[in-house]
């Protein structure tokens, strides 16, 4: 399947698990399984396919910020890179909407959170930490009730 096809297929589910999260306080349960297992491991699943048949190919490595930027010139290993992306920003905010739920933090204040992780990962799971300490000063990474 051509990449720009993948490309436009991760997004859409990217995209699916996102909307799910917006809504999930009308499903939680179902929200959380779609947008924190089914669509990360299905990217996850990408992920890992595109590595194994590509990246003996691809120039570059991790060493260096040249070779970072030289392994991304290849399509494939910058889809793989993308789908990495995805998974794991929407896996984290799954998160972010489970722990808000189950430490009573209302909707309309995890919403900003989820559209941070949405658009920069990590900086919405800061402001989900920050939040989450200004709530309470030794916030758990578990949200209550898990083991």
């Amino acid at each position: 399947m051509p990449t720009d096809t993948l490309f436009s297929l991760a997004n859409s589910a990217a995209l699916l698990g996102w909307t799910a999260l917006a809504l999930s306080p009308l499903a939680p349960r179902p929200a959380v399984m779609l947008a924190g297992r089914i669509i990360p491991l299905a990217l996850a699943t990408l992920y890992t396919g595109l590595v194994l048949a590509f990246w003996s190919g691809a120039e570059g490595g991790f060493s260096t910020l040249p070779d970072v930027m030289a392994l991304f010139r290849t399509p494939e290993i910058t889809l793989a890179g993308w789908a990495h992306y995805l998974a794991f920003d929407l896996f984290v905010g799954a998160w972010v909407a489970q722990t808000a739920r189950s430490e009573g933090i209302p909707h309309y204040q995890t919403l900003p959170l989820l559209l941070l992780t949405f658009l920069f990962g990590p900086a919405g799971f800061l402001a989900t930490q920050l939040l989450r300490t200004a709530r309470s000063p030794f916030p758990s990474l578990q949200p209550k009730g898990q083991p």
